[in-house]
């Protein structure tokens, strides 16, 4: 029997499940927070999601509270103190500093909030077909590349046939595995997967289900470059043609990137005349300085050992989000002594990460439990706590044939200072299990030629709204950050059916499966998940802080 369409008032075609969706909230079944992500994933608008939250639960239906009105005022430079990186091709990029300083250059098809909810941005409309497979992308009219180019249909085939192409090396494989297929030992595009329709419709034709598509657009490295990207070179550095409201004026890697407004910027223009992000180093207490003395008027992000700093600087502010950000001591299992079950088993269990997240972390954020998803990710589920046992490593190690003990080394960078604090905790917490760890503590830019080979490192990892987002990018089988080398076809299938699902109850459970393998063949040692701080002075008005850092300068304005 065919399914009745439901429209909107403006006549827009409405996901059918959209109604069990609300059903699911009245009852309890599922949170404000996960009705709101999967409404707007299935295409209804931001404001009309909550607008629906509003009327079933009762309660305010604004996105965030309102301030008091403050008349924004244009002009004016913000500079900020970030890491400046290099910036050839968005989609390698493997930092979301560098996404950052080409965020307003470029943009993204889809945006997703400090609120964690995503919304059509470069498109107009998304809308997905009752099983998922085909997905509808329409990109607004009237869009100009800073070329004097249109942007359209074209534009979006081009850059999806760039993030499959492994000649691009693109971690986005990762992402819409659905589009791709095997070829010799790598992924390349399926015929008749990414169809143009008009020159502003594009549909995507998926293998599998997906629930995720409009918030793998918004992941860091899929910025939307020009149709003629590569025939032009392949560096925005030294081609930044884009469709965002900046243009670069200033690059230097290590040093200093300059983006000043541009005329004819197709959206609402930003208050800001400039941005400029100056590099000072891996040295945290060097960005607090300048903030105190005034050469900067913010921080990309606050190290945990500085946050007492910067609240004791006169006129700062300290921003904190709730996030999904980690770190993880992963093993390469193809590797000795790695390739052992036990032996991963046994280092495993001598983690106390409610310790850890105490000694690295102040305890701000919660503990890890070597699964790489989250309390706050929507589809999470709640496993048996996780406690070190250091009988069952000492056990587990003799049966691997360690009765006398094992020696390991951890390559881990030296940027973040929580990374050394962490592993220093876990290495206290190996020793009983007669596990010597040595550290090996590397520059940051030293670590990261080495993150994706190493034996055993200490990887951090970003925020991203979705847990099946990350287990998509770093544990599925042959994505290009499988840091790990993890190839496991039962992980991948329950991946597969968790990522397809849409009931909201029914996804949670089926990451049962999926959150219970991954930790029982203990690819990673997570100890916590954290909080992130940035700061700012108090003359920056309209900032918010994202949980991936992401920085969204279109409504920042100077209080000068």
């Amino acid at each position: 029997m065919a399914r009745k369409v439901l429209r909107d008032e403006t006549g827009k075609r409405i996901h059918p499940y959209v109604p069990e969706l609300c059903e699911q909230l009245r009852k309890g079944d599922c949170g404000r927070r996960e009705f709101l992500r999967t409404a707007t994933l299935l295409g209804v608008t931001a404001p009309v999601a909550y607008a629906m939250a509003g009327n079933i639960l009762g309660e305010d239906s604004q996105a965030v509270p309102r301030a008091k009105a403050e008349t924004p005022k244009p002009g004016g430079t913000l500079r900020s103190s970030m890491r400046v990186q290099r910036m050839d091709d968005p989609a390698t990029y493997d930092w979301e500093e560098m996404s950052n300083q080409t965020r307003h250059i470029l943009e993204y098809l889809t945006r997703t909030g400090s609120d964690n909810v995503t919304r059509p941005y470069l498109l107009e409309s998304w809308e997905a077909s009752d099983d998922l497979t085909t997905w509808t992308l329409k990109t607004r009219e009237g869009i100009k590349w800073s070329n004097g180019d249109d942007l359209g249909a074209d534009d979006v085939v081009a850059n999806f046939e760039r993030w499959i192409d492994p000649q691009t090396g693109s971690s986005n494989v990762g992402l819409f595995g659905g589009l791709a297929e095997t070829v010799g030992d790598g992924k390349s595009l399926r015929e008749g997967a990414v169809e143009k329709v008009d020159e502003h419709t594009v549909i995507l034709n998926l293998s599998s289900p997906e629930l995720a598509i409009p918030e793998n657009l918004y992941n860091y490295p899929t910025a939307i470059v020009h149709r003629r990207f590569d025939e032009e070179g392949g560096d925005l550095s030294k081609n930044p043609v884009g469709t965002g409201p900046y243009s670069l004026a200033e690059f230097q890697v290590g040093e200093r990137c300059k983006l000043v407004r541009r005329d004819g910027y197709w959206g609402d223009a930003p208050y800001l005349d400039e941005i400029l992000y100056i590099d000072h180093g891996d040295d945290p207490i060097a960005s607090i300085s300048a903030l105190a003395s005034g050469q900067v008027d913010h921080v990309h992000e606050v190290d945990i050992q500085s946050i007492d700093l910067v609240e004791n600087i006169p006129n700062a502010m300290l921003h904190e989000a709730v996030t999904a950000q980690t770190g993880v001591a992963r093993m390469r299992v193809t590797e000795k002594p790695f390739d052992d079950l036990r032996v991963r088993q046994a280092i495993v269990a001598c983690m106390d990460h409610a310790q850890l997240l105490d000694i690295a972390y102040r305890g701000r954020g919660s503990v890890g439990e070597n699964h790489h998803v989250s309390p706050i990710h929507p589809e999470y589920f709640r496993l048996p706590a996780v406690k070190p046992d250091i009988e069952r490593a000492r056990s587990l190690l003799a049966e691997a044939g360690y009765k006398d003990g094992l020696r390991v080394k951890i390559d881990l960078g030296a940027a973040d200072s929580w990374h050394l604090a962490v592993m220093q905790g876990f290495k206290e917490q190996l020793a009983p299990a007669g596990i010597t760890l040595d550290l090996n503590l590397m520059p940051g830019a030293t670590y990261w030629e080495v993150w994706d080979k190493t034996p055993f490192g200490f990887t951090s990892w970003t925020h991203r709204p979705l847990g099946v987002m990350v287990l998509n990018l770093a544990y599925k089988t042959g994505v290009p950050w499988n840091e790990s080398s993890y190839a496991n076809p039962d992980f991948d299938a329950a991946l597969a059916d968790a990522s397809g699902t849409l009931d909201v109850t029914e996804r949670r459970a089926k990451m049962e499966k999926v959150q219970a393998i991954l930790q029982e063949d203990a690819v990673i040692a997570q100890p916590l998940w954290r909080a992130v701080f940035s700061a700012t002075t108090d003359k920056v008005k309209g900032y918010a802080i994202h949980p991936t850092n992401y920085h969204q300068f279109q409504t920042v304005w100077l209080d000068s």
